[in-house]
């Protein structure tokens, strides 16, 4: 059974989301910019709900993601190796 105090989803825009990655210490830095990129690009980044033109999401779902995830400030991604050809 569920505790009383458990509640529902705690759904916040992105820019909340990335102060409160940030204010918890999950993420030394954050923006909404790179959140709202993560959500386009990654396919594991947690469910997104548009609530008029913002996008948001539950925090208690993002927070294990970005716990989780591996950070690669600074990589760039425009000098990949090249790959084998078979």
């Amino acid at each position: 059974m569920p505790e009383a105090d458990e509640g529902g989803p705690e759904m916040m825009s992105f820019r909340e989301l990335a102060r409160r990655l940030v204010a918890d210490g999950v993420v030394p830095r954050m923006s909404n910019q790179r959140i709202s990129q993560l959500a386009r690009e990654d396919p594991d980044f947690p469910k997104v709900v548009k609530i008029g033109r913002a996008s948001a999401v539950d925090y208690r779902v993002a927070k294990p993601y970005f716990v989780g995830r591996k950070s690669r400030q600074g990589q760039r991604t425009d000098l990949k190796p090249p790959t084998a050809e078979a």
